[in-house]
């Protein structure tokens, strides 16, 4: 059955921006969840009502709301507040429990049709807002769940929430170092490869539809490429002698930048879909290593030791031209840049440790995003250039760790066993 969604007639939302204590109506205004004084919106979601009000259906209702709940709050804006602490009954006052707005849930389904429908009420305004329904197959309950709660971030922030997304990440749970994806919530995690042997670097494709990956199961490092949309094939891009690392796909996917170190040192090419190679992008002595593409594609920043330690380098793709972006520091690595192009992320060694950094683009100085003790390595972008997903390192243990871009709210992904590493956050589907 295909899944479809509808808005449902009603008014603009008008949304609420908290500043201090102070609030702005009338006006459409989003919130800048980066922001260091921003309150969190107070939201309350009741077990989400059926047609009969079952017992098996009010389990049901309650596991949407959950889920619900978990994404709103995964944005970080949304303060959601314990169904127990106020039951379900039919007249509740949210006042009384400081709610600001409240997720009117419900339901109806009949042999394998369902239709999930979500409305905002407004607390202090007494109405109804914005709403959306949504119609598709029963095993699609939770996607559609989940893009109802996109579709609220977008009318709280401006822009479409990213609970639908997933992180590709390294895990020797298995006994081997696999290549696994599970999506932000910590459903559906799957491993997708089976080679009993070191895998690294995982990479998205700007789709989202495919997966790169570096494997020595052969003996030699070489790079991969599988369908995410099944999970059987497995093709070869580049199984060169020497290093065949970490690909930048360019923003519109036809072209990636791989490290190859064919030729002796390891180097940048331009590489098409089918790993042929297009041109050789540096030709120097010492390490050229871990591009990353601007959003617009005309730059991409990477890893040099040219000057005799590791920095960031800034090369433009119409001239190839190169600048040197970092000067503090004796090693800094692995950079990613940010969705919207203003930000560029990477590991900086300090103190003996290594931590995470965000620069401008243009230059300029750096900030460390994270003061904490253990290794922080290996940071990607969500898609909305808010969060940063990383691995943490401490006492010999690794695992997924997530942080808004403003260094508060780090948690956990993955409470799973083993050790994760090299984490990648996917496109929006």
């Amino acid at each position: 059955m295909k899944f479809t969604e509808k808005l449902l007639p009603s008014m603009v939302l008008f949304l609420v921006i908290f500043l201090t204590g102070q609030s702005a109506f009338g006006q459409r205004v989003y919130l800048d969840i980066t922001a260091s004084d921003v309150r969190k919106i107070v939201i309350a979601i009741p077990a989400f009502r059926s047609q009969t009000g079952s017992s098996p259906e009010f389990v049901r209702g309650k596991k949407m709301a959950d889920l619900l709940g978990r994404a709103l709050e995964f944005h970080g804006f949304a303060k959601v507040v314990d169904p127990a602490i106020y039951g379900n009954g039919p007249a509740i006052d949210w006042k009384a429990y400081g709610v600001d707005f409240v997720v009117q849930g419900k339901f109806t389904h009949k042999g394998k049709k369902l239709v999930i429908e979500g409305r905002l009420q407004d607390i202090a305004e007494n109405r109804l807002l914005a709403g959306r329904r949504y119609t598709g197959h029963t095993n699609q309950q939770d996607d559609m769940v989940l893009r109802l709660a996109d579709a609220l971030v977008k009318e709280f922030t401006g822009e479409p929430g990213i609970s639908r997304t997933s992180i590709a990440y390294i895990s020797d749970e298995t006994g081997a170092k696999e290549v696994f994806v599970a999506d932000v919530m910590n459903r559906g995690r799957r491993q997708i490869t089976r080679h009993k042997h070191l895998c690294v670097s995982p990479r998205y494709t700007p789709d989202g539809h495919f997966l790169a990956y570096t494997t020595y199961h052969r003996g030699n490092q070489d790079l991969y490429i599988t369908d995410l949309r099944q999970s059987r094939v497995t093709r070869p891009l580049s199984r060169r002698k020497g290093m065949n690392l970490a690909p930048a796909f360019s923003p519109d996917g036809r072209t990636m930048v791989v490290t190859l170190s064919k030729d002796g040192s390891p180097d940048l090419y331009l590489m098409d879909r089918k790993g042929k190679i297009l041109r050789r992008l540096t030709a120097r002595t010492g390490i050229n290593v871990s591009p990353s593409f601007s959003p617009d594609g005309k730059s991409l920043v990477f890893v040099s030791d040219r000057s005799g330690q590791p920095q960031l380098y800034i090369m433009n793709m119409n001239d190839y031209r190169v600048q040197r972006l970092t000067f503090d520091g004796q090693e800094n690595s692995e950079p990613c840049w940010s969705p919207k192009g203003d930000k560029i992320v990477y590991t900086g060694r300090i103190d003996g440790h290594y931590q995470l950094f965000i620069i401008d683009p243009r230059g300029g100085q750096s900030h460390q995003v994270i003061s904490d003790w253990g290794d922080f390595e290996s940071a990607t972008w969500s898609p909305d250039g808010k969060q940063l997903v990383f691995s943490r390192r401490r006492n010999g243990h690794s695992e997924i760790c997530a942080i808004f871009a403003n260094g508060k709210g780090m948690r956990v992904l993955f409470p799973i066993k083993g050790n994760q590493a090299y984490p990648r956050w996917s496109p929006r589907p």
